[in-house]
């Protein structure tokens, strides 16, 4: 049991530092891992707090680069989802290896969408716009359920918010909403057991090392190169759930 925990903490700490890197990959590349390690209701409740954290720091430190029109569009289409996305789960907890494929499913998908808008430079909603509020009303839902809607949300800010600071800044002022919104939910159903909770608070005690660590590779690194690692880290943490 120990090392499982260990491997899970490793997993949080790298998955961090992605997540300085490149804005939003870092809680939907961890999730599979720690699923398989923790199981889905331990693992989501801590991932969320993690990037709960992350989120506000980026938020304060860029507060006056926040577009605050942008984040009351995103906000008001997702919040609908998030509580049906958490409807959903609770309805659903007894299907508990359904929803693992249909979390690795959905994670291949996000690696397959955000990759081919990279590779082809180009938005999936830049001329339809229903399309990237499809992808925020499903972000939210798939927030609600996984604490990791952020990829499909992306999709959506990409093409509205060009400025990088403008872009992390409003997207981390989302998930400080809905990460609240889904840490209430999950200390009202009691997901913050003893267990959750000495592992919450160990992976809150390396958060700041792994965010000097990304914020140090940020400069260093390409993000197109780290981006790529990370959309083919992403399909095969999501093969392993849906061969699991």
């Amino acid at each position: 049991m120990i090392w499982k925990h260990i491997g899970f903490l490793a997993v949080v700490f790298l998955s961090t530092i992605v997540q300085c890197v490149t804005g939003f990959a870092g809680t939907v590349l961890a999730m599979p891992f720690s699923v398989m390690l923790e199981g889905i209701d331990t693992a989501r409740p801590i991932l969320n707090v993690n990037g709960l954290a992350a989120s506000v720091i980026v938020a304060i430190k860029y507060r006056k680069e926040i577009h605050k029109k942008e984040l009351l569009t995103i906000l008001g289409i997702t919040l609908p989802g998030i509580f049906l996305g958490t409807y959903l789960k609770t309805i659903l907890s007894e299907y508990g290896s359904v929803l693992l494929k249909t979390l690795g499913a959905l994670v291949i998908l996000f690696a397959v969408i955000n990759f081919s808008a990279f590779m082809l430079k180009k938005n999936f909603t830049e001329k339809f716009k229903p399309v990237g509020y499809l992808f925020l009303i499903a972000g939210g839902i798939v927030h609600g359920m996984f604490a990791c809607g952020g990829p499909l949300i992306v999709t959506y800010a990409e093409e509205k918010l060009k400025d990088i600071n403008a872009f992390r800044a409003t997207l981390s002022s989302v998930w400080v909403v809905l990460n609240t919104l889904v840490l209430i939910t999950d200390i009202s159903a009691g997901h913050f057991t003893g267990q959750v909770l000495v592992l919450t608070g160990l992976c809150l005690a390396e958060f700041f090392g792994t965010v000097a660590i990304g914020n140090k590779l940020v400069s260093k690194l390409s993000r197109r190169d780290f981006l790529l690692l990370t959309y083919a880290l992403m399909v095969i943490s999501g093969v392993s759930l849906l061969v699991k």
